[in-house]
């Protein structure tokens, strides 16, 4: 049996690329060589996790020593994390993997930390994980914002009967065709572009980075990218009437669209998290939580490209909505809007702090929201509660349970259409990454956030569009 421990076996369960490495492989492999590789591996991490208990030991005394040692040097210009961070609240604590709560942890820790909370629908991201809500105190994260910067989710609802759906279902069919585009990279040329007043930003004119993304930004004005994001068109179903909306009891034909900012976002993104990085300088496990103060030109200048590309990814559901209302030839009876992946100013505990949601959604008492299911699983159009141990947020959807390599993998093409058929949904493009059986449970999660959301109507997909190769914006 091969017992040799490798250094990917170390980084695997929790030791860092550093002289404490080299130390343990030289170590484990002289004094352990005859036992079961898996049981010294599980020793092992009970030394990296806690060599303090390990000081005494015979033969691994020298490796708990080194790495205290380790952890006690402050490499140059390196900002030192908390060491007894405040605690944070868990929604849905069961369903979410340990890699999310571990990144949560790390997050605590930084130093501009003033409190964080975790989603029923987290999972493991990059810096922040999805689902998680971290204030700050004049501090910006770039990777706690995220890459799709503003993404959101758009709602209309028509003054459409049910009935006319299901009996015209190919002219649906045909507009959710002609009126929405998909794909990472994807834009319009020529005529078929669309003007918005967003293009005449004068925040385009901020730096030569913005002013050289105008172009890009026009052309893809009113597209959806890869991924998740998706075009579609359900039934809602308000079982009494909303005064706040002035909606009726009934159902509905709406549309519904998730999207972001597209190559605007994803650029701004990379552009200021290798600034933050280059600029703040933090322990290996924190690196991608590098932020930028607010009081810098910098910090500045992230906040105001972050909020450009967030009304950007707004026009982008504007035009999409306009397009379809024209076409369709319905009256909209109501609109809702919600975005994550943004950072907001807001008051908690008395003091301004910076919020950021990071695949989460405002949830402030009476702000409306949408949190989607999946393309089979329903939606629920909600009003948040202002719950404030959530730092007024909700989920931004069902979460995935299955990585994408994982479902590509383990899904096959007829499961998915046997899915689709037994819900009744029409499905354009999409890959095995978007699978139904890829998401969490949307009743789980939305049980486990009833103190933070109440439920105005239910949202049942019919006709879902998405990217043809299940792309995503990099």
């Amino acid at each position: 049996m091969e017992r040799l421990i490798t250094g990917t076996d170390l980084l695997t369960i929790g030791f860092k690329e550093n002289t404490v490495l080299g130390h343990a492989l030289t170590l484990v492999n002289e004094k352990y060589a005859s036992q079961e590789k898996e049981e010294v591996l599980a020793l092992l991490k009970k030394v990296n996790d806690y060599p303090e208990n390990f000081l005494d030991d015979e033969v691994l005394g020298t490796l708990a020593s080194a790495m205290i040692e380790e952890a006690n040097i402050l490499k140059e210009d390196e900002i030192p994390l908390v060491e007894n961070p405040e605690t944070y609240t868990i929604y849905g604590e069961k369903h979410i993997e340990e890699g999310a709560k571990t990144q949560m942890d790390v997050a605590m820790k930084l130093p501009v930390t003033v409190a964080g909370s975790l989603m029923p629908d987290a999972h493991q991201g990059y810096g922040l994980p999805i689902g998680g809500v971290l204030a700050t105190k004049n501090a910006i994260i770039p990777y706690g914002v995220g890459v799709d910067i503003g993404c959101r989710m758009a709602l209309s609802v028509y003054d459409i009967p049910e009935g006319f759906f299901m009996e015209n279902q190919a002219k649906f069919k045909r507009e959710l065709i002609a009126q929405s585009k998909f794909g990472a990279g994807q834009g319009f040329k020529g005529r078929d572009k669309t003007t918005h007043d967003i293009l005449d930003r004068d925040e385009f004119n901020m730096n030569q980075l913005l002013k050289s993304l105008q172009d890009k930004a026009w052309s893809q004005l009113g597209t959806s990218g890869g991924g998740n994001h998706f075009v579609e068109f359900g039934i809602i179903e308000f079982e009494q009437r909303d005064e706040i909306l002035n909606i009726d009891k009934g159902r509905y034909v709406a549309l519904l669209t998730h999207s972001g900012s597209r190559g605007l976002g994803a650029t701004i993104a990379g552009h200021y998290t290798k600034l933050a990085k280059s600029m703040c300088k933090l322990p290996r496990e924190a690196q991608n939580l590098a932020y930028l103060d607010l009081s810098t030109q910098e910090g500045q200048e992230y906040w105001m490209a972050m909020n450009l590309a967030g009304d950007y990814a707004s026009a982008c559901h504007q035009v999409i909505h306009d397009k379809m209302e024209r076409a369709l030839g319905g009256k909209v009876l109501a609109k809702v809007e919600n975005h994550h992946n943004f950072a907001w100013k807001e008051i908690l505990n008395g003091e301004e702090v910076i919020v950021h949601r990071k695949g989460a959604t405002p949830a402030g008492k009476g702000v409306m929201g949408i949190i989607p299911g999946s393309m089979t699983a329903p939606g629920f159009l909600v009003r948040g509660k202002g719950e404030e141990n959530s730092i007024n947020s909700a989920s931004h959807g069902a979460g995935r349970q299955m990585s994408r390599t994982q479902a590509i993998k383990s899904i096959t093409r007829d499961d998915m259409r046997q899915v689709l058929k037994d819900h009744g949904v029409t499905l354009i493009g999409a890959g095995k990454d978007e699978a139904p059986m890829a998401y969490k449970d949307i009743n789980t999660v939305m049980a486990s956030q009833t103190d933070l959301v109440d439920v105005v109507a239910k949202f049942t997909p019919k006709m879902v569009r998405m990217a043809d190769d299940g792309s995503r914006e990099d």
